[in-house]
Formats: structure tokens, C-alpha cells, sequence
């Protein structure tokens, strides 16, 4: 037993190492990570701290707002600088300024006048894409991004106080065929629509979109050119009052100031709801307001886009600050502001109050919008519908460099003339050596569309390209024929469709010699990048035409729409 306890007595127990290296081990690793986040942390304090010094210096946003919803913006905008944002290690201050949209293409599609306008914006917010489609008609390049809805607001039909009950049965697709008030019972005469200039007027335009769709829409290129379409424009445009005020902002006035119904010399006027809002709480409030009426089916909706700007004059801290900015709009919080300035937003259904005249009425189905060529279309089509119609000659390019293209603009032509109501039409072509010597060659004389349609279609079939591109001889020609034959009371305009320069014959000096002012506007519709831009746009401003700039021939038919749909 004795030896046993002295072996026990020399045996010695260790501790095993292994466990006291998975602690030393794992203390390890605790220590890195704390060191690399303690690094990160200061690296990212520090990238921070050299962002907030704005290494790169102060930049300003400059965003334009249509009217309606200025005032809501400029309040996104303040609660956007109290983040201090910063892009592009440039700190960003932000500008909004209040700006019809109408103002605001003209200015960035010609010579941006500061001295009305303000500094030139770098990013827009219409009221409808409507504008952003015109502006992509006139320029591409010039929306930098594709446009993205920050709340809506239906159309409605304002009304005096008392006619409001008699239309809560009305329909837009009433509009062409209700002419007088005894179809709703009533003995106050005329019933008319006040349709300020679709071209620079959305509800307008709106609303003779809603009155040609069947149903919920949306409207076609097939379905604007049938009969029964050129039937209720020609409807429409000869239930049109005497006297149409300019814009939708007249309108209201004169509605607000008339005492009985019909004393505006009209009935009622389209207006988008927040529009409604603001002129029955505005500075210039009516003593009564005029009540929206939300007509029954499908309601056209304006769908006020953010459209971040393009083109050389915005800067890349510009461009990435006002996309910041639309990202910034359509958070919650910011929605709500918009709700509140009495735009409809999906994440909430406040509505501001008091509304007098504008009751909120719910909107069970929304009319699907025509796209963006055929939205040029109905415009164009109102135009040739309205008073008579415009007087139009097109100048087209036959030279070589068109081959490829001509089929479209042929597809392009043809489609106008089709959907013409009324108004005149006349094709010239020009190249080198069209008839005999000259470069130019006449194919159908201006004239009524409605007389001479099927000859203007076998016209336009005609042609074919051919040498040269002597377009200044040409154009002095052509405008010549033009001021010869111009239709008092009516407009009249010259359109060229080119995709190259002149190579020949009289030069810029001798054309413009030729040219009287600015009651026959020459248009140009310049397609690709070969074209002389500043030369067109020298001669379009002394005429008062326009010119528009697409990248390939698929925007022809677009920018047709659009320049025949302006009344100047």
C-alpha cells in the first residue's frame, strides 16, 4: 500500500494546453476586429469630414416648378438643404423657382431669357408629360433621364357655383356632341367648353384626348386617323366660344368673375384639380369658387414628372444632385408635403383643408394615356381641326444621304395628312437638279386637305432621293411659293425635314435677304447629327420657327406632332 501512495505522491497532473490556446486564439481575433472597426471608423469619419469640406466647392440645383405645385417644392427643397447634402464632394444649395411650362420648353428648346426666367434650371417639374414628351420631341439630348411621376392630379371641369349639381352625370365623352344646356334640363342657352391652347395647356389637352377615347383608352395612331375621330375633333372645334382665353388661368378668372352661368362667354373650363385648388385659395381668390366637377368613366390624370435635365449647359454634379433630389421627393415625408400643396400621392390620403370648390372626389379609373408620338398627334390633329387650320408647306430632303430614312418620312407625312380635319397642305422635295437645273421641283400644290388628300398621298409616295442638297436655293423658292400664297387669319408656316447641310447654290447671307418677318415661320425638323444647327436655328428665329433635333428618323413623326401643333 506504501508504494502505491508514493507513486501517486511522484505523479504530477498539467494543465492541457489546447483549451488555453483556443482563448489566447479567439482574445485574438476580438482585438483585430476591434482594431479594424475602430480603423474603419476613423477612415470613414474621415471620408466624411472630407466630403462635408466640400473639396470640390458649392454647387447649385436649380430646379423649375409649373405653378401649382412651386410653392410645395421650394419646402421639399428646404427640408433637402437641411441634410446638407453633398455630391461629388460639392456641397449643393437648391433653387426653385416658379415657371410655366410652356416658358420653360421654349426657353430651353431656343435662347433662355434670364431676365424672365432666371438662371436656366437643371432639372423641370410639369404637370404632365405631356411636356416632357413635347421637350424629347424637339431635343432628345435635353432630358437627361427618363421622367418619374412625384403625385397626380385628376382633370376636372371647373363650373360657376350653380351649373356644378347639373353635370355630376357628365362624361368627357360627352364633350362633341352636348351643345346646349336643355340636355340637362336647363334654360341657360349654349353649353361650351373653353379649350384653352392644347399646345401650351394641359388640362386642354387632357381633356380632348379623354373626348376621343373609347372607354378607358388609350388613344392610337390607327384610332386618331378613322372617321369617327376627325368626326368629334370636328365637333369639338366647332362648339369652341368665340373668344377662348389664352390659358387655363384665364379661363378661371373669367369664370370666377362671371356672376350667372355663361356669362364668361362660356361654360365651363378643364383644370387639373390642384390648379382648382390653388385659384379658390389663392391671392386672387373669387368671391364664390367655382366647384370641380369630376366627370364619370376613365379621368384623365396629370401626372407631374421630375425630369432631370441634359445637354452641356448641366454639369455632372448637376445631373447627380437632381437625381438625388428626385429620389429625396418621394420619400414618405416629402409626399406628404406634396399632399398637402393638393397633389395625390399613394402614401397617404390627407388632403388639404379648407378646399373650397374642390371636393376630392375619388377616382375609381384612371384613362390610359396615349404614348408619346401619338399624344404629338392628337395635338397636331386639334390644330388642323381648330378654326380652319393651319397653313402648311413641307420642304423635304431628296438627296442621297436620305435613302434610308425616306420611307419613315413618308410613313410620317402621310399620317398627317390623313388625320388632318381641315387646314391646307402642300409637298416640295429638294436635292440637286430636280426640275432641269433648279433643286427643288414642287409635287403638290398648298391647297385643302379635304380636297386634295388622295394627291397629296400619291405626292408623298413620289418621292425619291436623288444627288446634292442645295437647300438654301431651294428654301428661298419654297418660302417664296409660300408668302405668295399665305392665308390671312389663319397660320402659316414653311416645315423642312433635312439630314444634311447645303452644298450649293445661294448661301445663308442670300437666303435670309429673302426673308420677310415672322408671319410665315420656317420650322426644321433636323435629323442625325451631319445638320448645321447653328445656320437652322439662325433662320428659324428670324422667321419665328423652331427647330427640333431628333437622333434618328423613328423621331420624325413625333416632332411633326409637335411642331405643327403650335399656333405660332
Amino acid at each position: 500500500m506504501s508504494r502505491h501512495r508514493a507513486l501517486r505522491a511522484r505523479v504530477r497532473r498539467g494543465i492541457a494546453k489546447w483549451p488555453v490556446l483556443i482563448v489566447v486564439f479567439v482574445v485574438l481575433i476580438g482585438l483585430a476586429w476591434l482594431a479594424w472597426s475602430w480603423a474603419g471608423g476613423v477612415l470613414d469619419r474621415r471620408a466624411q469630414a472630407l466630403a462635408k469640406d466640400c473639396s470640390e466647392g458649392d454647387s447649385v440645383l436649380r430646379v423649375a416648378a409649373t405653378p401649382s405645385v412651386a410653392e410645395a417644392v421650394a419646402e421639399v427643397a428646404r427640408a433637402w438643404s437641411a441634410t446638407r447634402p453633398v455630391v461629388y464632394d460639392h456641397c449643393i444649395a437648391i433653387e426653385v423657382t416658379s415657371a410655366d411650362s410652356s416658358a420653360v420648353l421654349d426657353g430651353l428648346t431656343t435662347t433662355w431669357d434670364e431676365s424672365k426666367l432666371g438662371k436656366r434650371p437643371h432639372a423641370w417639374l410639369p404637370d404632365s408629360t405631356l411636356w416632357a414628351n413635347r421637350l424629347s420631341a424637339l431635343n432628345a439630348k435635353l432630358v437627361g433621364s427618363a421622367p418619374k411621376s412625384v403625385g397626380t392630379s385628376p382633370v376636372l371641369l371647373a363650373a360657376p357655383e350653380a351649373a356644378a349639381p347639373v353635370l355630376k352625370d357628365f362624361r368627357w365623352s360627352d364633350m362633341p356632341e352636348v351643345t346646349d344646356w336643355s340636355k340637362f334640363g336647363q334654360s341657360w342657352g349654349r353649353f361650351s367648353v373653353a379649350m384653352p391652347d392644347p399646345s401650351a395647356n394641359t388640362a386642354s389637352a387632357l381633356a380632348i384626348q379623354s373626348a376621343l377615347a373609347d372607354g378607358k383608352g388609350p388613344v392610337t395612331a390607327e384610332s386618331l386617323g378613322s372617321d369617327a375621330s376627325k368626326s368629334k375633333l370636328s365637333k369639338l372645334a366647332a362648339a369652341v366660344p368665340p373668344e377662348v382665353p389664352p390659358t387655363t388661368r384665364d379661363a378661371l378668372g373669367r369664370l370666377g368673375d362671371s356672376a350667372t352661368v355663361n356669362a364668361a362667354g362660356f361654360s365651363v373650363t378643364p383644370v387639373s384639380e390642384v390648379d382648382l385648388f390653388k385659384h379658390n385659395t389663392g391671392k386672387e381668390a373669387p368671391s364664390k369658387p367655382l366647384v370641380g366637377v369630376l366627370p364619370a368613366g376613365p379621368a384623365p390624370v396629370a401626372d407631374f414628372p421630375y425630369v432631370a435635365l441634359g445637354g452641356s449647359e448641366v454639369g455632372e454634379a448637376e445631373q447627380r444632385a437632381a437625381q438625388a433630389f428626385r429620389e429625396f421627393m418621394t420619400e414618405p415625408a416629402q409626399q406628404a408635403i406634396l399632399a398637402r400643396g393638393g397633389l395625390r400621392v399613394e402614401s397617404t390620403q390627407d388632403r388639404p383643408s379648407p378646399s373650397p370648390g374642390v371636393s376630392w372626389s375619388a377616382v375609381t379609373e384612371n384613362l390610359v394615356a396615349a404614348d408619346a408620338t401619338t399624344t404629338q398627334q392628337i395635338s397636331s390633329a386639334w390644330t388642323s381641326a381648330d378654326r380652319g387650320g393651319q397653313v402648311v408647306t413641307v420642304l423635304a430632303d431628296v438627296s442621297t444621304s436620305m435613302k434610308p430614312r425616306l420611307d419613315k418620312v413618308k410613313a410620317a407625312l402621310r399620317g398627317q395628312v390623313d388625320r388632318s380635319v381641315s387646314g391646307s397642305f402642300g409637298l416640295w422635295e429638294f436635292a440637286r437638279d430636280l426640275d432641269g437645273s433648279k433643286p427643288y421641283k414642287q409635287l403638290a400644290g398648298t391647297a385643302p386637305v379635304t380636297e386634295k388628300r388622295e394627291a397629296l398621298r400619291k405626292a408623298i409616295d413620289g418621292l425619291k432621293t436623288s444627288d446634292g442638297s442645295q437647300l438654301y436655293s431651294a428654301l428661298a423658292a419654297c418660302y417664296e411659293a409660300a408668302h405668295d400664297g399665305f392665308v390671312a387669319g389663319r397660320v402659316n408656316r414653311v416645315v423642312v425635314i433635312t439630314d444634311g447641310t447645303s452644298d450649293g447654290g445661294i448661301d445663308l447671307k442670300g437666303l435670309k435677304s429673302q426673308l420677310h418677318g415672322t408671319d410665315l415661320a420656317i420650322s426644321f425638323i433636323a435629323i442625325g447629327g451631319e445638320v448645321d444647327k447653328a445656320a437652322l436655328t439662325d433662320i428659324a428665329e428670324t422667321t419665328g420657327g423652331s427647330v427640333s433635333l431628333v437622333e434618328n428618323v423613328d423621331g420624325v413623326d413625333a416632332a411633326l406632332g409637335q411642331v405643327l401643333s403650335t399656333k405660332a
